[in-house]
């Protein structure tokens, strides 16, 4: 019997319950990737909130990635002491970090102007470069504190882009069949784990683009299998569209839930599943039912960090996310509802 206040043993990563703080999106960082105050307190507040562990939001491998504003970033050695300010803060509550590696977009200098380039445009070079960068930025994480990094290949970003045949129509030996347009998660894991320790390697990928022509869940599966096979230690499932409206405990939870359990049954490593979870006994009774082995939560965590706490010394209680995704253009993107007599 899976209970989601149990802990667990992950490769690397030692976690004192089920719930996950998926990577969200937070904004907050200077322009060069260094760290904020505000992101500081936010990421201290749910590590005290009873979460097992956290995934931090997107942080960008490159310095010249101009996809958002306020990304952080592990692109240059000289953030490194900040980033180890943060996973001393988040290490103090007891609670174990990954950093989510991500690239917004590739981006090619000429005459001193960035411009975004496509999967397709991409040299090999280009490519090994990339991967080069995702390799480094773990280096980085490890000499920053923390206990692991997410490859993110979701939400058609750069990596999901790249693995998508919407967008992929590339005829070497990063495009075309399934393989091919993996070959470049499978060359960053391979590059992380062989010039990192004891970091805990998971990936983030769609269950499905939900775009014309794009990733559909059979391909998916495949790509989860490739990654099992080549020794991921984890994969969370996620997929386009992220934030579903219209939530509502026991009636609606859990989006890619389904999906995720078939991934599940069919990979040796722990898979996690975000999306649309606000009770407590639809969370274990989804464990119990698969072969999934942890939740995470986005949302229910911008209205309630000490959600994972208030379930713990109460079982009966749900999560006050409204699913209006209002968060999104809010500053740092926090709920609209805390402060407010609603909260």
């Amino acid at each position: 019997m899976k209970k989601i206040f149990d802990p667990i043993q992950l490769n690397y990563l030692a976690v004192k319950n089920r719930l996950v703080r998926s990577a969200t999106w937070e904004g907050t960082a200077n322009p060069d990737g260094s760290v904020t105050e505000e992101a500081y307190e936010i990421y201290e507040e749910l590590a005290k909130g009873g979460v097992g562990a956290i995934i931090t939001g997107f942080t960008s491998v490159a310095l010249h990635d101009y996809y958002f504003d306020g990304m952080m970033r592990l692109c240059d050695d000289s953030l490194i002491p900040q980033y180890k300010k943060l996973t001393d803060i988040i290490h103090k509550e007891n609670v174990p970090v990954i950093t989510q590696l991500a690239l917004g977009a590739y981006y090619r200098e000429k005459n001193g102007r960035y411009m975004q380039v496509e999967p397709d445009d991409m040299t090999e070079e280009e490519i090994h470069y990339v991967i080069r960068q995702f390799i480094d930025a773990s280096i980085r994480a490890q000499k920053a504190g923390f206990d692991g990094v997410q490859i993110h290949a979701a939400h058609f970003f750069f990596l999901s882009r790249f693995i998508s045949p919407a967008v992929n129509h590339r005829k070497d030996a990063y495009g075309g069949t399934i393989k091919n347009r993996s070959r470049i998660l499978l060359q960053i894991m391979d590059g992380i784990r062989k010039e990192t320790e004891d970091l805990h390697i998971t990936v983030k990928i769609n269950s499905n683009d939900f775009t014309y022509g794009g990733l559909k869940e059979s391909e998916s599966l495949a790509i989860c299998k490739l990654l099992d096979q080549a020794g991921i230690d984890s994969i969370e499932v996620s997929g386009n569209g992220t934030s579903v409206g219209g939530i509502r405990p026991h009636v609606n939870e859990g989006y890619f839930a389904p999906f995720a359990a078939e991934v599940a049954y069919n990979v040796s490593c722990p898979v996690i599943v975000v999306g649309g979870f606000r009770s407590l006994d639809t969370m274990e009774d989804l464990l119990n039912k698969t072969k999934l082995e942890l939740i995470s939560l986005s949302r229910p965590l911008l209205r309630e960090p000490d959600l994972p706490n208030k379930m713990k010394a109460d079982p009966a209680v749900i999560s006050k996310c409204i699913s209006c995704n209002a968060c999104y253009s809010s500053p740092s993107h926090k709920c609209i509802f805390r402060g407010r007599d609603l909260s």
